[in-house]
């Protein structure tokens, strides 16, 4: 099985071997994937702040990483993307923002979404994103005191502590948006 990912971050190739990893525990031909990373273009905001641009932005991704290999006449059973960002809600009067991600997944004729848990963003973290139009990856940087963030642990294990790095939060949605393929008796009904 060959998979092709619109992005070559470490963080999100990991969560791409990890997710299939489990896959392979109920479907065998999951184990021997490879996985071909790519950097894409796309026209999502660099920092997406709602569920749509997130998911919008997945979608451009994994389309972008298929055109990209179809060009160079090469082709992947999988193509997926992987965002992640901010989704802003209001709870009794209150604006709430959470740090979340969403993967897409297409094998050129079928697609699915699966979304990663959230966790709240620190008032102060969205102000610096938010209103000063910065980069979460800059701001997280300046946060927490380091360098490249987003390579290793992401916003996701400053937020956390640790206890869940941005790649574990994007094998979360992977799992999810892998579902109807490695579940197609189910999905296909």
């Amino acid at each position: 099985m060959r998979i092709a990912l619109g992005s070559s971050r470490a963080s999100k190739v990991a969560a791409v071997r990890s997710a299939a990893a489990r896959v392979a525990s109920i479907d065998a031909p999951w184990g021997d994937a490879e996985i071909i990373a790519c950097d894409v273009e796309t026209d999502i905001p660099a920092m997406p702040v709602t569920d749509e641009d997130l998911m919008r932005g997945a979608m451009a991704r994994a389309l972008a990483v298929r055109e990209l290999l179809l060009k160079d006449r090469a082709c992947a059973d999988l193509y997926l993307g992987l965002e992640g960002g901010f989704h802003s809600t209001k709870v009794e009067g209150e604006r709430l923002t959470f740090l979340k991600g969403w993967a897409y997944v297409t094998d050129g004729s079928r697609g699915s979404f699966g979304a990663s848990p959230s966790i709240a963003v620190p008032d102060a973290i969205v102000r610096g994103v938010v209103d000063g139009t910065r980069e979460l990856a800059e701001v997280i940087d300046e946060a927490a005191g380091q360098q490249d963030v987003r390579s290793r642990q992401g916003a996701w294990g400053v937020l956390s502590r640790d206890l869940f790095t941005r790649a574990m939060s994007f094998e979360a949605a992977l799992v999810a948006a892998f579902a109807p393929f490695y579940n197609a008796v189910l999905y296909d009904r």
